[in-house]
């Protein structure tokens, strides 16, 4: 995703663009909006890439019923009837006609049924061709769908009555395929209307569905992958783990059983995943290594988790997971789901630092610079300036591959009801370049107090 597009959305009220990278970080006061936004980028993930209605209460984000996700500004500004998002995205394509990266837009607008929000209308665009599906009521109340396309030729469209209520929750299949068929699901009982030219278009030609046929959609290969999703707290360590199966979960309590599992059955991928694991471990001060103790002679008996820290010519005892601090634990569950081999292509963290010293808050400024491109997209929201000051030396120095436009910092400010996202960038020394005057005009003040100026 290159960036996210904004409306009417909890605390978003005007329309705005957010810049997204590689790697991307979420900067700003409490209650600004950071959380809302990492979730409407699943949302939009899984309707574009999965044709998946987004849960907005799935962990760990939720957010409520409809109208306390549409935007409300209080007494006669009221609420907001719908709330729109959307992204673009520039990517290799796998399909046969798109030979070289294209740049795509997807829109949704989500209305209310009940008190669930859902989506009542998508536009999928690329350059002059698009496709729009819309949900409307007629003068007659009747409920109608509505499907409009556009080439480089014209644009058209085609109406279905239906006899009741209707929203995308009921047709989350790909609008293409209405191209690839002779109707479309929901028809009316007279049979499948034809195209409409609209605004003044020559009729529909067989090249135009053709073109609309084979439309450059979003990458086959994501779908049914999600992205992963973490909390801001995570999972309590143990001191003995019982196997079972495991799951991603935002908290990562599968985690242990995951590593264990790793461990026992493919030692291929254990080896370097310790290696790995162990890397970041001395980079950040917090342990040198990490391993699995079965409790019994069979997998399905208990295990523990061990962690080794060298003093400067001692070796050390391993200790239990439980007795080296919770930092150790915390950073454990976000670093594993990073590293480890099948991770999927988006990451979308909160407050990762979180019980981390400094220097490790830093070390996993570097990590995200190490492991963040093209195939692999971090967006994290994080309050910790060691952690950002890092990614902007490492960007400067070229520690890593990531160069200064593969960096954006999005500093969300509060204006009154409303919170309004700068997109920022680093320029080739690491500085932060497009800040508004309220960036940092705490650390400003506060430095400033400090020396007693």
């Amino acid at each position: 995703m290159d960036e996210i597009r904004l409306k009417d959305y909890r605390c978003f009220r005007e329309e705005q663009t957010a810049k997204l990278a590689p790697l991307t970080l979420l900067v700003g006061e409490n209650s600004t909006g950071k959380t809302s936004f990492l979730a409407i980028i699943r949302a939009l993930w899984e309707l574009a890439n999965d044709y998946r209605i987004p849960d907005f209460k799935e962990e760990p984000y939720d957010l409520g019923s409809f109208d306390e996700i549409a935007h409300f500004r209080g007494g006669r500004g009221g609420r907001a009837e719908t709330f729109v998002a959307g992204f673009s995205t520039t990517r290799p394509n796998s399909h046969k006609r798109a030979s070289k990266p294209l740049s795509k837009k997807f829109d949704v607008t989500f209305g209310k049924d009940g008190a669930v929000p859902v989506p009542v209308g998508r536009r999928f665009a690329y350059g002059d061709t698009w496709i729009e599906e819309s949900f409307e009521e007629d003068s007659e109340k009747n409920h109608v769908y509505v499907l409009r396309a556009a080439t480089h030729r014209g644009s058209w469209e085609k109406r279905v009555i239906r006899g009741k209520r209707y929203s995308l929750q009921d047709h989350t299949i790909p609008p293409h395929v209405h191209f690839s068929n002779s109707s479309i699901p929901g028809r009316n009982q007279a049979g499948d209307p034809e195209y409409e030219p609209r605004e003044g278009s020559p009729p529909i030609s067989s090249e135009d569905k053709e073109i609309l046929r084979e439309f450059p959609w979003f990458d086959l290969s994501l779908s049914g992958v999600r992205p992963f999703a973490s909390a801001p707290v995570r999972s309590k360590p143990s001191r003995t783990y019982d196997p079972s199966r495991f799951t991603r979960d935002p908290e990562g309590d599968y985690v242990p059983m995951y590593l264990a599992d790793v461990f026992t059955r493919r030692n291929r991928v254990w080896t370097e995943l310790k290696r790995r694991l162990q890397e970041f471990g001395k980079a950040a001060g917090l342990f040198d290594e990490i391993s699995i103790k079965r409790l019994g002679q069979r997998d399905s008996e208990p295990f523990q988790i061990q962690i080794r820290k060298a003093g400067a010519n001692l070796k050390g005892p391993l200790r239990n997971l439980i007795d080296v601090g919770y930092g150790v634990s915390q950073a454990l569950l976000v670093i594993t789901e990073l590293l480890r081999p099948d991770a999927p292509p988006l990451f979308l963290l909160q407050q990762p630092e979180v019980h981390l010293h400094p220097s490790a808050q830093a070390a996993l400024g570097s990590l995200f610079c190490q492991i963040a491109g093209n195939e692999r997209q971090i967006i994290v929201e994080t309050h910790s300036d060691h952690l950002i000051d890092r990614v902007r030396m490492d960007v400067r120095d070229g520690s890593g591959a990531l160069k200064p436009e593969d960096v954006s910092v999005l500093y969300f400010e509060r204006d009154s009801l409303d919170v309004q996202i700068h997109s920022l960038g680093i320029d080739d020394e690491g500085n932060v370049l497009n800040a508004p005057d309220s960036y940092r005009r705490f650390f400003m003040e506060e430095t400033t107090r400090s020396l007693g100026l």
